[in-house]
């Protein structure tokens, strides 16, 4: 079975940072694309961050490139999104995912990002 276990998740001030963590099942970082997305009430999931297999290219949304960071353990099979100068409009779940012949997804982690 695939699971994928999401964490970090929290209420930060804008200019904050969290750090995100996906703890998967078996051996799935580094031999299958991860990423995390992202969804608010009344909106579509958007993607956030991916991190492929092979050459290990990073994919950012443009609205977080440079203040987010996706990387990965291979030895604790997780995989982290680092986020740095928080906005409120970045206030969402967070839900992590993989692609092993089918998309998989995390139960999801929620971020407020307010005064």
């Amino acid at each position: 079975q695939v699971q994928l276990v999401e964490s970090g998740g929290g209420v930060v001030q804008p200019g904050g940072s969290l750090r995100l963590s996906c703890a998967a099942s078996g051996s799935i970082f580094g031999r299958f694309v991860m990423g995390w997305y992202r969804q608010v009430p009344g909106k579509h999931r958007e993607m956030v961050a991916e991190i492929h297999p092979g050459d290990g290219a990073t994919y950012y949304t443009p609205s977080v490139k440079g203040r987010f960071t996706i990387s990965g353990d291979s030895a604790k099979d997780t995989i982290y999104l680092q986020m740095n100068s928080l906005e409120p409009e970045d206030t969402a779940v967070y839900y992590c995912y993989t692609f092993i012949g089918r998309e998989y997804w995390g139960q999801g982690t929620q971020v407020t990002v307010s005064l």
